[in-house]
């Protein structure tokens, strides 16, 4: 690849994976300048030519997320006003995701307006992963890439599965497309939860499984966790149902306050997460497994950047040509 005209920076969210990013597709990455100053100001400066470059941000917008998403809008601004040729911000955690629609009266449909500002303050292309709800790619104008963990989590999992009888279970109606994608990937059936939300909070009740999982391991699969309440909810009436264990599986690891204790004390055998949101070890359940998906990001930058097709990356089964680093990336 030619480095002489790519270059990409890494946010104060996702610092770690622009590393393993950068190691992946063996360039340094690029240099710049963060400050917060006391009153809460952000500053931001770019520390290296970049005029005429393809230029990559990548930056989730986790936990602070708004100074987060305000950091990414200065670091797309800055990287115009120094002559980029073209912008792609790489947000591996969209939050404000959640945020998709009008369902409740007098609320701000948050991902529009997240995705208006991203626009103005100049990105070129936006590339994602597993977004919550994957209408908001209609959102933006420019292209929107959805890239997915799948194959990078179904490759943790398979290990785990040698000798039993499994079943992937969906934890609500919602995700039930993409948790038949696991199945499939996986060669299993799928059960279906039952989910209720009582209330504008982060608490949801599962009341009942739809599918047989007695006698099997069951695996939980989502998109994010932030308190653990839906995966330890469900997980108890997967054991009621009959389940012998149960394993979960989500990209976003958020993990807010309380969510370590609650899962380290649950019954669930293993979480598996990516590293789309970076957290210190002591925020970090015990049973935890991360897995990196920068080799995903790193093949979209290349072809990105030789302007060549995304699809091949939407395969379930997609493989990357690209050489692995030379020690290992565990966070």
């Amino acid at each position: 690849m030619d480095s002489e005209s790519i270059n990409i920076f890494g946010g104060s969210g996702s610092q770690l994976l622009t590393k393993r990013i950068c190691e992946h597709l063996r360039v340094e990455a690029g240099k710049g300048t963060i400050r917060r100053f006391s009153e809460g100001n952000i500053f931001v400066q770019v520390g290296e030519n970049v005029r005429g470059h393809d230029v990559f941000l990548v930056q989730s917008t986790a936990h602070p997320v708004n100074d987060n998403f305000m950091e990414m809008l200065f670091w797309i601004d800055a990287f115009k006003r120094a002559s980029a040729a073209t912008v792609t911000v790489l947000i591996p955690y969209f939050s404000y995701a959640k945020g998709d629609k009008k369902d409740e009266p007098r609320v701000s449909i948050r991902a529009r307006v997240c995705a208006d500002a991203i626009e103005s303050a100049g990105a070129d292309r936006v590339v994602t992963m597993d977004i919550h709800a994957p209408q908001i790619q209609g959102f933006f104008r420019i292209p929107v890439d959805d890239l997915r963990a799948l194959p990078i989590i179904c490759n943790a999992l398979r290990p785990l599965l040698v000798n039993r009888d499994a079943i992937v279970v969906s934890p609500d109606a919602g995700f039930t497309k993409r948790a038949r994608m696991y199945a499939d990937a996986l060669g299993l059936s799928l059960a279906i939860g039952v989910k209720s939300r009582k209330e504008h909070n982060e608490d949801a009740e599962v009341y009942e499984i739809i599918g047989d999982v007695r006698g099997k391991t069951a695996i939980l699969v989502d998109d994010f966790t932030i308190s653990g309440g839906t995966l330890i909810d469900a997980s108890k009436k997967l054991f009621e149902r009959g389940a012998v264990s149960v394993l979960a599986a989500v990209t976003h690891g958020v993990f807010g306050t309380g969510a370590r204790e609650r899962l380290d004390a649950s019954r669930l055998e293993k979480l598996i997460v990516t590293d789309t949101v970076e957290l210190p070890p002591e925020y970090m359940p015990s049973k935890v497994e991360v897995v990196s998906v920068a080799s995903l990001f790193a093949d979209a930058i290349r072809r990105i950047h030789e302007r060549k097709s995304l699809s091949v990356l939407f395969s379930t089964e997609c493989v990357h040509d690209l050489p692995a680093p030379d020690h290992d990336t565990s966070q």
